[in-house]
Order: C-alpha cells, then structure tokens, then sequence
C-alpha cells in the first residue's frame, strides 16, 4: 500500500473515531436531558401527589373534626321534629363523662310531643263509645318484632267478647334503625296496621331509655281517643298472659268499673337507683338525686283502672321524665297520694317453680296466672293451647304450687 493511501486509511478512522466522539456525545448529552426532564416529572408529579395527600389529610381532619362536632349519641327526636336539645345540660356536673345514651336523655328529657306515624282512633269505637271497652291491652312493642305480635293476635291478646264484655288490642311503638332499614320497619308496620288495625307509632327511637316517654304518649293517646274505657293491660310483647283470668279477676272489683283507683302487679318496694355503669338500669345521680324510689310494679306487665290511667297522666305533666318507665308510674302514683298493690297472678320477674325434676313450662302452673314475664313467641302458641286443653288434668302438684 502507499504511503499516500496509508495515511488516507488513517484519517478516514479518525474521522470515523470522531464521529462515533461525537455520536457518543450526543447520545450522554440526550441521557443526561431525559434524565433531567424524568427527574423533573418525578419532582412535579411528587408535589401534586404531596399536595393530594395533603388535602385528603386535611379533608379526613375536618370529616373528623366535624363528627366531633356532631352528637355522639342517637337522637331522641326525628330530624322534623321542633323540640331541640336542652343546652342547659351540658352545664350539668359531670355531664361529659357520662354514657351517650344518658347525655342524651339529658338533652331531650323536656320533649314529649312527637308526630304520630301510625293511629288507630276508632279503636274504642271513639271516644264517646269507649265505656263498650271493658280491657283495652295496651302491649309495648318494637318494630322489628313482628313474630311476637303475630303470635299475640292468634293467642292471649285476640281481640273477642268474653263473659258479655270486649277485650281489645293495641301496640304501641317507636321507630327502629336508620335511612332504608327504618324505611322498610316502617312499611312492615303500614302493612299490620292495613291489616290488623292495631298499632300505634311515633317518630322517636324505640330504645329501652324512652320506654316512658312511650308510656306518656298512649296515656295521651287514651285520654284523646279511649278516655271511658273500663280496665287496662299495660305489658311487653314478651309476656304469656290469660286474659281470660284478666277478665274474671277485673269483674270481681266490687264497686269498681273502673272508675276507682286500681294498680296492681308485681309489686317492688324499699329500692333505690341503681349507679353501677355497667347495668342495663344504671341512673346516675344527674338524673335522679334521690336514693329512694317509691313503691312500683314490674313494667313486664300489670293491670290498671281507666281512673288510674288519666291521675298517672295528669301527674305526669309535673314529674321530670325517668328512664325506667315503672318507676317512673310509681313516681306518679305517689305524688297523686296513691299506692300499687301486688297481685301474686303477676309474675314479671318469672315464674318460679319449686320442685325438682318436673317439666317446669307444664301448663297447670300457668293455667291460673295473670301473666308471665320473658316467654318466647312459639312457647306462647303452645302455652295458650295448652292451658285451654279440656282435658288438662290439674292435681296435687298445682295446688302444691299455688300454696
């Protein structure tokens, strides 16, 4: 080769080792602008998504601050209601550290006026007819509770004419649950009531804390509708009774149509409230101050005259509300200077059977009762059937028994 085609080579591979410099330049100097372009990407897109988090932070911040702000406890009142919350019980000692069911009687104690859902004022066949009405059983009941009040209107609590007089029915309730689930109890009511005619319904929390505030509103309701009817049952869905035995014991008051003062049932006395938090009764001293409760009768059930019914009404306008309903009945019996008595037909702490070995739901211990607390809706069915058997042979252990 030629020294001039030697050199030629030469500078034709430098010129292709500069090109390749040059390429290999290029190529740092595009790495190097993505890089930064990717970095600078990566740096924005961080600035927002911080600045997401951030706000949804600050968004759950205030989505909490605000359920701060809210009530921590279910209202008593529906969201139409006018009755707004006592503020002034929030200034009471101690207030705050009390349980939310209690911060909110507290709240709405003063609120006895609520819309009615469901009415039945023919029930007594109006207001001037309601003397036709000899016992009017008055059965508390929650909305969801269907299958009990199904069974008591095939059983014990049937509407008929026994012994020349009408025994009629009525349940009283609330309202249960929130949005679609209250919706659908609500319907579930419409329908019984479209059916049966038998029920009546506010809009307040149907809760075991406003069982008296559901106490006054069918006293109201009786004064409004039923104001003559002779005797009352006042129970829960849950009792087995005999209103058969209603019947025949109200009959022999003499000189009592009702129109003279009857209360009778499971009487308790020499009782005060009960502190300890953890009861299902608890009654702080905020509520109640007293150490005493006056005498009264198991709420589970017990029978009353229509003279009765229109004083504890009356009284009642006067008397702070109490949690625990049957207390509360007692309250107001005493301020009217009268006094329950106790029945020992009415067994709303249980029947207690005292033998051994013995089938202790056998129908000759209940065939002479008023009524018993906490039976189960299918042993109602077969209880009433049973104690009406014609054929139930009764001895030496029933009457062993009721000794």
């Amino acid at each position: 080769m030629e020294r001039s085609d030697f050199a030629s080579l030469i500078e034709g591979m430098e010129d292709q080792a500069d090109g390749a410099e040059m390429r290999r330049k290029k190529l740092q100097t595009i790495t190097v602008l993505l890089t930064v372009v990717v970095c600078l990407v990566i740096i924005m897109n961080k600035n927002d998504f911080e600045n997401d988090v951030t706000l949804n932070r600050k968004e759950v911040h205030e989505m909490l601050h605000q359920q701060n702000d809210l009530p921590r406890f279910e209202t008593l009142q529906p969201l139409s209601s006018h009755c707004h919350r006592n503020m002034s019980a929030y200034n009471v000692t101690g207030f705050s550290t009390l349980p939310n069911h209690i911060q909110d009687f507290l709240l709405y104690r003063h609120c006895r006026s609520f819309p009615m859902l469901l009415d039945v004022p023919n029930k007594c066949g109006g207001p001037q007819n309601s003397a036709d009405v000899f016992l009017l059983l008055a059965i508390k009941s929650s909305p969801e509770n269907y299958d009990r009040r199904e069974v008591l209107r095939k059983t014990w609590a049937e509407e008929r004419l026994h012994k020349g007089v009408w025994i009629r029915r009525v349940f009283i309730t609330g309202t249960s649950k929130t949005g679609f689930e209250k919706r659908r109890l609500n319907n579930l009511l419409k329908l019984e009531n479209s059916e049966k005619k038998d029920i009546l319904q506010w809009d307040f929390n149907d809760s075991f804390f406003n069982l008296t505030l559901k106490q006054i509103l069918f006293l109201e309701w009786i004064e409004r509708w039923c104001p003559h009817v002779r005797f009352l049952l006042n129970g829960d869905d849950d009792i087995f009774a005999n209103t058969f035995n209603m019947v025949e014991y109200l009959q022999g008051q003499t000189g009592n149509d009702g129109s003279k003062h009857l209360f009778t049932g499971h009487l308790i006395q020499n009782v005060g409230p009960i502190r300890q938090r953890s009861s299902k009764y608890f009654v702080p001293v905020q509520v109640q101050e007293s150490e005493r409760y006056p005498p009264y009768c198991g709420g589970g059930g017990f029978l009353l005259s229509s003279f009765t019914a229109k004083t504890i009404y009356n009284m009642s306008h006067s008397i702070d509300l109490l949690p625990i309903d049957d207390v509360y009945m007692g309250m107001c019996l005493e301020k009217a200077g009268l006094k329950p008595t106790s029945h020992f037909g009415v067994r709303t702490a249980g029947l207690h059977v005292p033998f051994e070995n013995v089938d202790k739901f056998h129908p000759c211990f209940y065939r002479e009762i008023i009524l018993v607390h906490r039976f189960l809706p299918h042993m109602i069915f077969v209880m009433w059937n049973e104690i009406q058997d014609p054929h139930l042979q009764c001895g030496r252990t029933n009457s062993m028994f009721k000794n």
